[in-house]
């Protein structure tokens, strides 16, 4: 197919990493960028970068001997013969201009993977919703089997530290984004399709448009590749029946009857899961420490991935599953205070945002006792436009409900598009529950710390900074607690409130 607005040919043959020489990453320390540096430095490759301001990750990137710059200046180019960039690096960036105008070669992050990907046996996970989580699962499953992959995930693996490494295996893991067409880099010899749902709208203009992306994604496996699909989504259903008809093979999952994999229950074990699951007439138990049915969707997709498209031992797989701990920014628990548990993660699309909330409605629901509180930011101005009503029902089953400012990341403001678009059909859903649009940061924090009781669960949703605001919640609500302790303590001793 032909992307729109395609910046690189993502679906040339790979650059030979050897040829890649210097490579310059601009905007380094991103979550995806700063992967590929961890890669390439792990496979001898000198690399330099820049990046806007300072963090965690840049220091941990020179630790492992980049050089790093703080701003952007063409004069860090020297000496470099490739430019790694994202799509999210504009064509007038002075590094970008400058390489451009050099005719050194510039690559999308996806095409550096690719080459990094060369000999393996490739694994790519792809999906609006449940990659990241999937990606992670599966890295760990084989590990846990012995086959020591290499990977590259869209957040930290939290038992592994990091996002991004060698191992000494043939198995090469990769987080496949389908934002910016660039999925079509990989030509996997596994791919697996969690869903396939209309997202990133500004960018394929219509749902059509992102079908057609998915179907040139799992194009480019071989013929004697592996597709691993969802039966429960539509999208992902269509994809697999089309693979089939053109010979290809497929294994999909779900609870729905006529998946390959069918799960057959699921019930909740504190904050996991027990799952039984049927695949070619063998029963298997599946215990997640993980909560949702969307966690154990990722996990069968994972699961499928690691035994039929790579060939780890089945019951290794299980166990490797079950010990599986999250990834960051996935329904992490940041802390807890005066009884009250704070959540963090990066749900930024309906279909997300309705998974991470319904769960945390199912925890509140089960515990017996307590509210949910979210606080969700809304994440570019157009999809805030495109999927307002949809927002507005996936944040309905929580009781009280902080809407911050739409964080617009790539996207200029756009006139009329507000957080208040999902609040004004939320509160029609919601009736008396609390919604609150608009709040700064600071009075968002202090409204959910006055109105949290022990026993409450708050989620901090959002692609943008708003996973900021989880520790400054975890420090007002203990200082609520500890002035609540003190008051009562006065009380106690007979002074006067």
């Amino acid at each position: 197919m032909t992307l729109p607005d395609m910046r690189f040919d993502v679906t040339a043959p790979a650059t030979p990493l050897a040829d890649l020489g210097r490579v310059h990453l601009i905007a380094i320390g991103g979550a995806g960028m700063s992967a590929v540096a961890r890669l390439l430095l792990a496979r001898g490759v000198s690399v330099s970068g820049s990046d806007a301001a300072d963090g965690p990750a840049l220091q941990a990137l020179r630790t492992l001997g980049a050089r790093v710059h703080l701003g952007h200046d063409a004069g860090h180019l020297a000496g470099v013969d490739t430019v790694v960039v994202s799509s999210a690096i504009r064509e007038d960036n002075v590094e970008l201009a400058a390489a451009r105008a050099a005719g050194l070669r510039v690559l999308h992050r996806s095409q550096a993977l690719a080459s990094l990907m060369a000999g393996s046996r490739r694994v790519a996970v792809a999906g609006a919703n449940g990659k990241t989580t999937t990606t992670s699962m599966l890295v760990v499953a084989l590990d846990a089997a012995g086959a020591h992959p290499s990977y590259a995930c869209g957040a930290e693996i939290a038992q592994l530290a990091t996002n991004a490494a060698i191992g000494d295996g043939s198995v090469f893991v990769v987080e496949a984004d389908e934002s910016d067409g660039s999925f079509l880099a990989y030509r996997p010899d596994v791919a697996v399709v969690t869903n396939v749902q209309p997202d990133h709208l500004d960018f394929y203009g219509t749902a059509e448009r992102v079908e057609e992306a998915y179907a040139a994604f799992v194009a480019t496996v071989p013929a004697d590749g592996l597709v691993v699909a969802c039966f429960d989504d539509p999208g992902s259903r269509r994809l697999a029946q089309a693979v089939r008809s053109c010979g290809g093979a497929v294994v999909t999952y779900g609870y729905e009857p006529g998946a390959d994999l069918r799960v057959l229950s699921t019930e909740p074990d504190g904050l996991g899961t027990h799952s039984r699951f049927v695949l070619d007439g063998v029963e298997h138990s599946l215990v997640l420490l993980v909560p949702g049915p969307h966690n154990v969707m990722d996990a069968c997709a994972a699961y499928l991935a690691a035994v039929h498209g790579v060939g780890a031992q089945p019951d290794a797989v299980l166990a490797g599953l079950a010990s599986f701990s999250g990834a960051r920014r996935r329904f992490e628990v940041r802390g807890e205070a005066g009884g009250v548990t704070v959540v963090d993660d990066y749900a930024h699309n309906a279909p997300k945002v309705a998974a991470v909330v319904s769960t945390g409605a199912d925890l509140v629901r089960r515990a017996g006792s307590g509210a949910l509180h979210v606080i969700f930011q809304p994440h570019l101005y157009s999809r805030t436009r495109d999927f307002a009503v949809e927002f507005a029902h996936a944040l309905a089953p929580a009781d009280h409900v902080v809407l911050l400012d739409v964080y617009g990341a790539r996207e200029a403001p756009v006139d009329g598009i507000s957080s208040a678009l999902i609040g004004d059909p939320l509160r029609e859903l919601q009736g008396e529950r609390s919604v609150l649009v608009g709040p700064g940061r600071e009075d968002a924090v202090a409204a959910v710390a006055r109105s949290a009781r022990p026993g409450d669960l708050v989620l901090v949703v959002g692609a943008g900074d708003v996973t900021g605001l989880a520790p400054l919640l975890v420090q007002a609500l203990s200082r609520a607690a500890s002035a609540t302790s003190t008051d009562s303590s006065t009380t106690s001793d007979g002074g006067a409130r």
